[in-house]
């Protein structure tokens, strides 16, 4: 038989043997693959899911229209823009329509859409109704003003009934219609009301306005030539919009939030690749004599390179393989649970269907072997540089490097990490802020070696009064590389899980804090799925007894880009002279020209359209479709994640001539019981509109804020969750390594009159030792690594920023648990290495 062949079939028995050996280490590293590969596979899949559901319903809804003219706000635009569009070159069909947030009988949330039943039939079909069971309500007529038809889900949710009679509210009008069909056509769970156009105008307070014109082109006419001149004559507080800017804006919705934790989910990975990196090195270091004899068998150093380098493609296969079958299971499970948006709180309550995604599949078995590939690739060069005639003496012992160059390589990750956090975000999202946390990591783990010694230096220098610990410290004070190995899992892990906790930390608080700063009143009042308050019921309100003030708002939507999505436009009582009473402002108020109009820009609507103090903003509202305005300062706002502008009422009424107001903030005269003064301005309301008024105090606003902020974010704690289980399964794993291949140096110990027990002590002493350098190390780099997620990260991506607050009791217990974990890891791993008898374990030397 050839050298070659004997060297590669040896090659085969020597892995099969190892890994029969030692499977959990095998195991641990193909987890922490899988885990990576899993999360990030999952996110993009529900994601995907999300979006896919979502183009159905927008292509079901526009049917055949290829363009779109939209309001900019609720409030619409002037209905002479339809002839104007109607009569544009390569337009061959236009259908206007007004759209409308409802309530239909006892639900909200309803989209009314008010039609031209002859121009939608060539536009949007889906949108006219056939009768229920191939029959049509009595007197169905299709221009009948007091017909409406529902979707099923709206049809469900109204609790009417076909040929029943049902209650519509919209624009703080009210209406009764006989249901007489319905739009089987519209996907499910979507719920949409159609009205006839006209009806819609007259009693929804929508005379001379239009929210909607839906456009089908000539054959061969182009979109963007068309669009352009629609935008020439169309009227400031319009837009034009295409199925592929909706998707677009409604893709930016979650995109932030979607890809950090994709990323998140990556970094995962990285920790899997530290793992593998870890077993691996400890994997080469226990066979360098049998990598010796296959030198001696002919096999090049190139073969023995392969190897190893195979070996982690295996184990990366394994574990991107289940990763996959794991992300797709949490994709289901997500879908489910959390929705498309994973508690985001971005498309709803729909729960869309999953849809697999093969590229995202290969693409994520991919990155699952490259992380493998690149944790394996140190240990491979180190069993092809070994000498053979060095490594054929060593039987297996760990060899502590002789060199510490890989101080110069932390050095360089970590400036490299900190030159990436000053980067720019790419395409909204903060790209360049997770190349920074996954440099700064590896730099971290790098300097492992360096650190251990560091902090280990102190109390090498004086004996310390138990045998047993002493000899854990020498031990490791002469070889921390070793240590380093151990601790490259653990402190991967535990950074990641102790940065994503301090960003939350701190998010949380900040929210905290801002909840306390806007919710000074005593009662607020809030109009759902519809409608608001009008000036006579604002003077009925403010006149129950035991009211003291009311200040009205009212929040609408305002779109300032086709492709992004609408921020908030509120309408509230500001103090021009000292706007900070109202608003909690960043930075000081600027002060505008006289007879300009301020208005007051969120964080986010400043970073998205790069606002600043002073700086002049056309609103898409007024008489002429357009406002001039002067920014006249930021407001920190955690609620809107896309933006709002504020201006005084007395200038949004001016502007608008709206009178309408949502909300409420009641202060309550000295002494009086917010219980009382509850039922009595529920008493105030009129019977339509008082189910759909919640009345809520600030200390319930706050609860619910912050359990949707915990929501939000239940990803992120099981993240965390997961990085701390799988960072302590790979000291376990390592540690059981390590012993192992140390049964030489028990043995000699043993032979010395060192007791077993005191072995054992040494061991538990070296855990216990490695646990809280491990804990340090994790606390500082997780630390450093937060500050990138607070500072870099988050206002890049979520156009937020927030103070750092450190969970001190977090470190402690964390610090404790890897403390107690590692001690026990090595116990445990001792006691079976301690099982060999000592002359056994030392008979190669005699």
């Amino acid at each position: 038989m050839r050298p070659e062949k004997v060297s590669r079939a040896a090659a085969g028995w020597m892995v099969a043997g190892e890994w029969r050996a030692h499977p959990s280490r095998v195991i641990t590293a193909a987890l922490a693959i899988a885990v990576g590969v899993a999360l990030g596979f999952a996110v993009h899949l529900v994601n995907a899911s999300a979006l896919n559901e979502f183009s159905q319903a927008l292509r079901t809804v526009n049917g055949d229209a290829d363009l779109q003219v939209r309001a900019r706000t609720p409030l619409g635009f002037p209905e002479a823009a339809y002839p104007r569009a109607a009569r544009l070159p390569g337009v061959s069909a236009a259908s206007p329509g007004v759209e409308l947030a409802a309530v239909v009988g006892r639900t909200g949330g309803v989209t009314l859409i008010g039609l031209d039943v002859l121009r939608a039939a060539a536009v949007t079909p889906a949108l006219l109704a056939r009768p229920a069971g191939g029959q049509a309500a009595p007197g169905a007529d299709v221009f009948d003003p007091d017909l409406i038809r529902l979707s099923p889900a709206a049809l469900d949710a109204s609790g009417a009934r076909l040929g029943g009679l049902v209650e519509v509210s919209a624009a703080g009008h009210v209406a009764r219609f006989t249901v007489a069909g319905v739009l089987e056509d519209v996907p499910e769970g979507r719920k949409i009301a159609t009205i006839d156009i006209a009806a819609a105008q007259a009693r929804f307070g929508q005379l001379g306005r239009l929210q909607r014109i839906d456009l089908k082109l000539a054959p061969g006419a182009d979109p963007a030539q068309v669009a352009e001149a629609l935008a020439a004559v169309l009227p400031a507080d319009a837009e034009v919009a295409s199925s592929e800017t909706a998707v677009r804006r409604t893709d930016s919705l979650s995109r932030a939030y979607r890809v950090n934790l994709e990323m998140l989910g990556l970094v995962a990975l990285l920790t899997g690749a530290f793992l593998v990196y870890s077993a691996q090195s400890l994997s080469v270091a226990r066979r360098r004599p049998q990598f010796a004899l296959l030198r001696v068998l002919g096999a090049p150093r190139r073969a023995l390179l392969a190897q190893v380098l195979v070996e982690g493609l295996i184990v990366g296969a394994a574990g991107a393989g289940a990763g996959l079958a794991l992300g797709l299971g949490l994709a289901e499970a997500a879908l489910r649970l959390l929705g498309g948006d994973l508690g985001g709180g971005y498309f709803g309550d729909r729960r869309p269907a999953l849809v697999f995604a093969p590229g995202a599949a290969a693409v994520f078995f991919g990155l699952g072997l490259a992380a493998a590939l690149a944790g394996s690739l140190l240990p491979a060069r180190a069993a092809a540089r070994a000498p053979a005639a060095v490594a054929l003496k060593t039987a297996g012992d760990v060899a502590e490097p002789p060199s510490a160059s890989g101080a110069w390589w932390a050095a360089a990750l970590l400036a490299a990490g900190a030159a990436a956090a000053f980067a720019p975000a790419i395409g909204g999202v903060s790209v360049m802020g997770y190349v920074s946390i996954g440099l700064v990591l590896g730099g971290g783990v790098a300097a492992m070696p360096w650190l251990a010694r560091l902090l280990l230096g102190p109390l090498q220098r004086r004996a310390l009064p138990w045998p047993a610990a002493d000899l854990a410290l020498k031990r490791l004070w002469g070889a921390p590389g070793q240590g380093a190995l151990a601790l490259c899992g653990i402190v991967a892990s535990t950074s990641l899980m102790i940065a994503m906790a301090v960003m939350v930390t701190s998010f949380r608080g900040s929210v905290e804090d801002w909840l306390d700063q806007i919710l000074p009143a005593d009662l607020y009042l809030r109009v759902e799925g519809g409608g608001g308050f009008d000036p006579d019921l604002q003077a009925r309100l403010a006149a129950v007894p035991g009211v003291q003030a009311v200040h009205f708002r009212r929040t609408t939507t305002l779109s300032l880009a086709v492709d992004q999505p609408p921020l908030a436009l509120i309408a509230a009582d500001i103090d021009r002279a000292d706007p900070a009473r109202d608003l909690p402002l960043i930075g000081q108020p600027h002060t505008t020209a006289p007879g300009a109009t301020p208005v007051w820009v969120s964080e986010p609507a400043a970073w998205i359209y790069r606002l600043k103090p002073g700086q002049t903003l056309r609103l898409p509202i007024g008489p002429t479709g357009g406002a001039e305005t002067t920014v006249a300062g930021i407001w920190r706002d955690y609620s809107r994640q896309y933006g709002a502008v504020t201006l005084a009422t007395r200038d949004y009424v001016r502007l608008t001539g709206d009178r309408l107001r949502t909300e409420a903030a009641v202060t309550l005269a000295p002494g009086v019981a917010p219980e009382t003064t509850v039922e009595a301005l529920r008493a105030a309301l009129p019977s339509p509109l008082r189910d759909r008024v919640t009345i809520i105090r600030p200390r319930q606003l706050r609860a619910v804020a912050l359990a949707i902020f915990d929501r939000s974010f239940a990803v992120t704690y099981l993240l965390e969750a997961i990085a701390i289980i799988v960072g302590l399964a790979g000291v376990a794993a390592t540690f059981a390594a390590q012993t192992l291949a140390r049964t030489k140096e028990f043995g000699m110990l043993r032979h010395v009159g060192v007791l077993k027990r005191q072995i054992v002590v040494m061991l538990a002493a070296e855990g216990a030792i490695l646990g809280a350098v491990g804990a340090v190390a994790g606390v500082v780099l997780g630390f450093a690594m937060s500050q990138v997620l607070i500072h870099v990260v988050n206002p890049q991506s979520f156009h937020w920023t927030m103070q750092t607050r450190t969970p001190w009791g977090l470190f402690v217990g964390v610090s404790a648990a890897l403390v107690a974990a590692s001690a026990g890891a090595a116990l445990a791993a001792g006691r079976r290495a301690l099982s060999a008898d000592a002359v056994r374990a030392v008979r190669e030397d005699w």
